[in-house]
């Protein structure tokens, strides 16, 4: 666990170096995954009090969902759409960056101190956000950081308009 925690510390500093070395290391997707459902539990923990005990098991299996989700279209749209002519990388390496990036998402457990949620939650999404780019630029051999936040985007945005198609067929 104390290279987990390490690692996971590294990726909240948007070390590079730790994005390159989770990429390469196939056995980091255990790793990954854990690092997910951590974040996913802080969140969980945090909304207790209005989410229940459901709520904390249906965000964290979410949460694993979309991680799932996010990693394979970053992957399609990295590859395929926006590659660079130095871009090389599979579906694991995505998984893995991705999942790491999700570290920062930790402190959301700090939002169990109600006044504070929607700050705490605030930082801890932009934070998020910035690992993912240094996540998805790393992955994907990116030179461009613009490109890396191009790609993050267009895959957050079709990830929010599946789910919303999802919600609303399931509403019914």
């Amino acid at each position: 666990m104390g290279n987990l925690t390490f690692r996971m510390l590294q990726a909240s500093l948007l070390n590079p170096e730790l994005y390159e070395e989770v990429e390469a290391d196939t056995g980091a997707t255990r790793q990954a995954m854990l690092v997910v459902i951590f974040s996913s539990l802080a969140a969980g923990i945090a909304t207790l009090g209005t989410g229940g005990l459901g709520g904390l098991v249906g965000g964290t299996v979410g949460a694993l969902a979309s991680w799932l989700v996010w990693a394979y279209l970053t992957y399609l749209i990295g590859t395929r759409l926006l590659p660079e002519p130095t871009t090389e990388a599979d579906l694991g390496q995505l998984l893995r960056t991705i999942g790491f990036s999700s570290s920062p998402g930790i402190i959301r457990v700090l939002g169990i101190l109600s006044p504070l949620r929607a700050v705490i939650f605030l930082v801890a999404s932009v934070w998020m956000l910035a690992a993912m780019v240094v996540a998805v630029r790393q992955a994907l051999d990116y030179r461009s950081t613009a490109r890396a936040i191009l790609v993050c985007l267009l895959g957050w945005l079709v990830q929010v308009i599946a789910v919303a198609i999802l919600l609303r067929l399931f509403a019914h």
